[in-house]
């Protein structure tokens, strides 16, 4: 199985375990699977390094070319709160600082949307650009680009479920300020990258992973068309 395929595939093997124990609560999913998530990689790519949310991070990986970065269960708030959607699995592959494969499991709405099989973007739609926004804690930079480009806001839950809502063509932009981790983004922007999205940070500089320090504070992902005047309005 190469990379593609096996992020898809933990991805969903780790979205059905926590569908199956939702009842749970977020405290057993997050650690389940990251049991799941951790053997299967040892399994598979024992020679590879590994970052998870979930697990103490060490400079081990710093040695590695090859890192899966993954966030068990992105959205605990939101997957402790059935029947909503809006929660997911990240699994991704970072070699040399740089995304190229990953999966985003969204579990209950049955999608796995992974660089295999790059998913075709959604048309864009007339009206005001539509911008993805947390649901508890709206970005600095949302005032910006509400009053710059006259943007309205789409409240959801996790990173993973907001930059697969651009992909899926439920907004226009996820753009987020105010502090993440590598394993918040990974995922999600390897799959954005791949069906042909805009991903950068805030003031349009690459996206590195697999940093001494995992903290990611700041990250882009929108429609190509609007990349420019979105970095005009953050900058």
């Amino acid at each position: 199985m190469d990379d593609h395929g096996l992020a898809a595939t933990l991805a969903e093997e780790a979205g059905a375990l926590l569908l199956a124990m939702r009842d749970e609560g977020g405290a057993a999913g997050d650690r389940k699977s990251n049991e799941l998530l951790l053997g299967r990689l040892a399994a598979e790519r024992p020679l590879d390094g590994v970052l998870s949310e979930e697990s103490k991070d060490t400079p081990a990986r710093l040695d590695h070319q090859r890192v899966w970065i993954v966030d068990p269960l992105d959205g605990t708030r939101e997957y402790g709160e059935p029947p909503r959607e809006d929660w997911a699995v990240h699994v991704a592959l970072a070699v040399d600082g740089e995304p190229v494969a990953g999966a985003v499991a969204l579990p209950a709405a049955g999608l796995v949307l992974h660089t295999g099989a790059p998913a075709a973007l959604a048309p864009a739609v007339s009206g005001p650009i539509r911008l993805a926004v947390s649901r508890t804690r709206p970005p600095s930079c949302a005032g910006q680009l509400v009053g710059k480009l006259g943007a309205t806001l789409v409240p959801m839950g996790s990173a993973g479920a907001k930059a697969m809502a651009v992909l899926r063509g439920q907004v226009d932009v996820y753009a987020h300020a105010g502090g993440q981790y590598e394993w918040d983004s990974c995922a999600p922007v390897a799959v954005a990258k791949a069906a042909g999205l805009h991903v950068s940070r805030l003031d349009g500089s690459p996206l590195r992973y697999n940093q001494p320090d995992p903290y990611l504070p700041d990250l882009l992902i929108c429609r190509p068309e609007l990349a420019s005047a979105v970095l005009d309005a953050v900058s």
